[in-house]
């Protein structure tokens, strides 16, 4: 359909062309379906590799199901107001219809079948985008059950997201200090000085820890063997349990509760808004 619609409504357009284009037009009706059909597979922004490594980052479980449960929030709301939009389009279509049908006037007739053109055309591409935005959602419903079987748990309450929330900081805080130290000949930049200060983290004993695993794996590399992302994972976990009563010390001096049983919610399962 949306194959007729483009390229045949082209060839009446071109009708003083030179006669080239109507065999490079018949070439493109002829391989298009095929074309159409492989292209299916892309209309969406990002690929599965891509949502799972480079979108969803979170370093820690319950961080990943919170921005799991944000990507299907915010697909969900795009699905519902493109399935408004269509079915606006789809009555502006009938209407539009029912005018060419009582019009008498040949311009008049021409104006309301470009506009019923153009009509079928929205149309079309919005299916497009709305079948991806559907695979793309589905996706993530099945990611946010296999990091509960992941974590072997049936669902997430609030007291469990907000108490990860100090090891996914601390292991975040010593990630990018790792990051942006290898460049600095081991020295971690202000900005992720100042993130370990307002946990409550010696930043003297971060930079002491940094430079300790850096030199753990120049040694790796002396020896002949390769540091892996798994060694760098085992030292995060490391470097959260090391520092995990620091940020509830820091608050505390500071006069604030760091978790507020009262004002947790009841509902056992945890809603996240699209971030």
């Amino acid at each position: 359909m949306k194959n007729e619609l483009v390229v045949k409504t082209i060839g009446t357009s071109l009708v003083d062309a030179k006669p080239e284009y109507k065999t490079m037009l018949a070439n493109i009706d002829e391989k298009m379906p095929a074309i159409q059909h492989a292209s299916s597979n892309f209309y969406k922004s990002h690929s599965q590799f891509m949502s799972v490594t480079l979108d969803v980052t979170a370093i820690t479980p319950i961080r990943s199901i919170k921005h799991t449960l944000a990507e299907i929030d915010r697909t969900k709301s795009a699905l519902q107001e493109a399935h408004i939009r269509m079915q606006k389009k789809a009555v502006k279509l009938k209407k539009k219809q029912r005018k060419l049908e009582k019009c008498t006037e040949d311009l008049d007739r021409e104006m309301i079948e470009i506009e019923i053109f153009e009509l079928q055309t929205h149309a079309a591409n919005a299916q497009n985008s709305v079948q991806a935005a559907v695979r793309k959602m589905n996706f993530f419903v099945n990611q946010y059950e296999s990091l509960l079987k992941h974590l072997g748990i049936d669902e997430i309450t609030e007291e469990m997201y907000e108490k990860e929330e100090n090891r996914y900081h601390i292991m975040t805080a010593m990630k990018q200090a790792l990051i942006s130290a290898r460049p600095r000949n081991g020295c971690i930049d202000e900005g992720n000085q100042i993130y370990m200060f307002d946990l409550g983290i010696s930043g003297a004993q971060a930079q002491a820890e940094v430079l300790a695993y850096l030199n753990f794996e120049n040694e790796l590399i002396k020896s002949g063997k390769a540091p892996t992302h798994e060694h760098t994972m085992q030292w995060l976990e490391a470097c959260a349990d090391k520092f995990a009563d620091d940020p509830k010390k820091f608050t505390e001096r500071r006069g604030f509760t760091i978790l507020d049983n009262q004002s947790l919610t009841n509902t056992p399962k945890l809603t996240v808004a699209a971030e």
